[in-house]
């Protein structure tokens, strides 16, 4: 498979933590913190239906231990 990265906005990603067992911690102006039970946490930049941009994504992605397949 490709492991080229997706195209998501804020929302996908929220979608895939929520399913994965991410909780919403806090918010501090557009950015929201999402913690799992066994301590992996992630920052999330809600702007809009914007994409995230890429490195952002794999930031994401390495912090939440979810591999990328799931985020398609």
């Amino acid at each position: 498979m490709s492991r080229k990265f997706p195209v998501l906005s804020a929302k996908d990603v929220v979608r895939v933590l929520r399913r994965s067992g991410f909780a919403l911690t806090g918010q501090a102006g557009s950015h929201q913190k999402w913690r799992h039970a066994d301590g992996r946490q992630v920052i999330v930049p809600m702007h809009g239906a914007k994409a995230i941009p890429i490195g952002t994504l794999k930031n994401i992605v390495e912090g939440s231990g979810i591999d990328v397949e799931e985020f398609r």
